[in-house]
């Protein structure tokens, strides 16, 4: 289930803050057709900080019906509360997805024991899969390779997107854990060099804007086309650091209005819009990646 390129969804939303049904059932079409493998609802890049739960729920039930189990779909069940995460995961459980991601207590700042009995409780609540997602540029907090092999060990616990963007973390990683832990990656910028050097796959910002690109770089990678891969991934290093340019997803939504695929590049507060002097670098990538003319 969890190889491959999937896409870190963004949340599409109407300029009076609502979210927009409409684009994103379109977002969820584009997918499809571009051959994107799976899709990660409510993560990071989808403004999940903002967006209530119940707002949550429905979204990931719009995106499930969507799909209609063409693809997997992935939901983040994230919290820095315990028990917050628990019934959280017992609600998602009941809508037909496939697994969870499951981010690393943000701002607690937990012992890695902590991380531990966290990651435990919540994994104990479903029988679905989970992923483990460790960010510490975002949560303050670093998931180390010996308390993933800890928690490896538990029988839903199926795997990790690694976002530090370290060859030797992924190597750690491989050394520590049973060989069908799924590695993925969450550092666009790396994700070949971590594809090469044995991850199974990414879960990717940039996938928003270039899906079928994406697919093919992580398609030949497996296919050990490395050469090809690399003059693919030469093409997109623009938009994986230009989509950073701010705190993600503010260059993502504007790149995806740039293109069309979304009406408006609104976010909910803190976050806000692209300043006006990065549009022309993201438009210079958005072209070199052969996404604009």
């Amino acid at each position: 289930m969890c190889s491959g390129s999937f896409v870190a969804l963004i949340t599409p939303m109407l300029p009076d803050g609502s979210i927009d049904y409409a684009g994103l059932d379109n977002l969820v079409s584009f997918h499809l057709q571009q051959a994107t493998d799976g899709l990660v609802i409510m993560g990071t890049t989808a403004e999940a900080a903002t967006i209530s739960f119940s707002e949550q729920l429905a979204i990931i039930s719009r995106v499930v019906a969507k799909v209609n189990g063409k693809i997997p779909v992935l939901a983040g069940n994230g919290s820095n509360a315990t028990s917050e995460g628990v019934t959280r995961t017992q609600e998602l459980d009941k809508l037909a997805i496939d697994g969870f991601l499951t981010v690393t207590p943000f701002y607690n700042k937990p012992m890695q024991k902590g991380m531990v009995a966290h990651f435990r409780q919540i994994a104990e609540a479903t029988v679905k899969p989970v992923l483990l997602y460790n960010v510490p540029g975002r949560t303050g907090v670093d998931l180390l390779p010996e308390t993933v092999a800890e928690l490896a060990l538990i029988d839903n616990i199926v795997g990790i997107k690694e976002a530090t963007g370290s060859m030797t973390r992924l190597a750690e990683l491989q050394q520590r854990c049973p060989a069908d832990f799924r590695l993925l990656s969450g550092d666009d910028a790396s994700s070949l060099a971590f594809m090469l050097a044995g991850g199974h796959g990414i879960i990717s910002v940039t996938a928003n804007v270039a899906p079928a690109l994406m697919a093919r770089l992580c398609k030949l990678t497996s296919q050990q086309q490395h050469a090809a891969a690399k003059a693919l991934d030469d093409t997109l290093q623009g938009l994986h650091h230009q989509l950073f340019i701010e705190s993600n997803p503010i260059p993502t939504k504007w790149a995806l209005q740039r293109l069309g695929l979304i009406k408006s590049d609104f976010m909910r507060l803190p976050l806000t819009q692209l300043e006006p002097i990065h549009h022309s670098a993201i438009e210079q990538a958005l072209q070199q990646a052969g996404l604009l003319a």
